[in-house]
């Protein structure tokens, strides 16, 4: 006997399983897919994990023999002076000072920046200003770091002269704005501004999206209750989208901490045995810059394992930085959930 749908109650009849053969085909093939594509997931979650902890040895591997050389405490000594294999000492007291000077400074400046364009562009902006801005925010991001290191050494560094005369002036007796004797163009505080503009884009797009993201029924909520357009975003999108933002601060400070060829073209390195002080009208170099700057000192195994071991460090600061991000973007969703 035929079903209404052309198949015998022969070919219908259920395996001993409960399924009919029509649909255990389509279970044994939805599960085949299935498998495929879990298995394919989780062999590029350990590939990644693989490649981050090879990079890690390595790292380690190559910079314990150069730090079993080291004269002086790595953490803490200001010199870096690694010409005699035999007679090493380097530290990454200054490396480490501006490289989070720096990266701090551009985290104060594009956060809040980044937060106010967001909400610009979710609360205020009409439809047909919104996209096209947002367009013109992201396109930041595609512009290499090279071009932002030129534009600012080359061109913008010349018109910071007269805010860092004017914060020496004024607030010189503060440790962070002494009079470091140094280019304002080429300061710490001049490439924290760039640092700033690089990683706005970042901020913004996150920023962005987790407000986009408020429940239209929280918004109307506030609203009802005779809140104002600025009540309704501090008491309803702020608060939501508050996990979305620090996720979003910590990826940008990632970014900022390991950028290369913009703080190397625009900061000046301080001169060989130079007094260091916490200005940041200074000059200096982060862990990337040098590195970048020293490259060409790499003929032996020693030379090349202190540069290694400040590469550890950077390593190590900034996948604590994106795990911090991680951590909270997990308990956003627990919350959301």
């Amino acid at each position: 006997m035929t079903s209404i749908t052309g198949v015998s109650a022969a070919d219908s009849s259920p395996d001993p399983d409960g399924r009919t053969p029509l649909e255990g085909d389509r279970a044994n093939t939805g599960r085949l897919g299935d498998k495929l594509f879990g298995g394919a997931a989780t062999a590029a979650g350990l590939i990644i994990i693989l490649i981050v902890t090879l990079i890690g040895v390595f790292l380690i591997a190559q910079a314990i023999p150069a730090l079993m050389k080291n004269k002086d405490n790595f953490l803490t000594s200001q010199a870096w002076d690694v010409s005699n294999p035999d007679e090493m000492r380097f530290g990454i007291a200054r490396l480490l000072w501006v490289t989070v000077s720096s990266s701090v400074v551009a985290m104060l400046i594009a956060v809040p920046l980044g937060v106010a364009i967001a909400l610009f562009l979710t609360q205020y902006a009409p439809k047909w200003l919104a996209k096209p801005a947002a367009s013109l925010v992201d396109l930041l991001a595609a512009v290499p770091s090279i071009v932002y290191g030129l534009w600012g050494a080359n061109i913008v560094g010349q018109y910071f002269k007269p805010v860092g005369d004017f914060l020496n002036t004024y607030f010189g007796w503060i440790p962070l704005f002494a009079d470091a004797s140094n280019a304002r163009g080429s300061s710490i505080a001049f490439v924290s501004i760039v640092l700033a503009i690089m990683i706005l884009p970042i901020v913004t797009a996150l920023s962005r999206e987790v407000f986009a993201q408020t429940p239209a029924a929280h918004k109307e909520a506030a609203l009802a209750l005779g809140a104002t357009k600025w009540e309704m975003i501090r008491t309803a999108v702020l608060p939501f989208g508050k996990p979305g933002v620090i996720s979003a601060a910590m990826l940008a400070l990632g970014r900022a901490l390991g950028e290369t060829l913009a703080v190397m073209l625009i900061v000046s390195a301080l001169a060989g045995g130079s007094e260091w002080n916490l200005s940041l009208l200074a000059g200096g170099e982060t862990f990337a810059s040098k590195i970048a700057n020293n490259a060409g000192e790499f003929d032996s195994p020693s030379k090349t394992g202190a540069y290694i071991a400040a590469g550890l460090v950077l390593f190590i600061l900034t996948f604590v930085v994106n795990a911090i991000a991680r951590i909270v973007i997990e308990r956003r969703k627990a919350f959301t959930e």
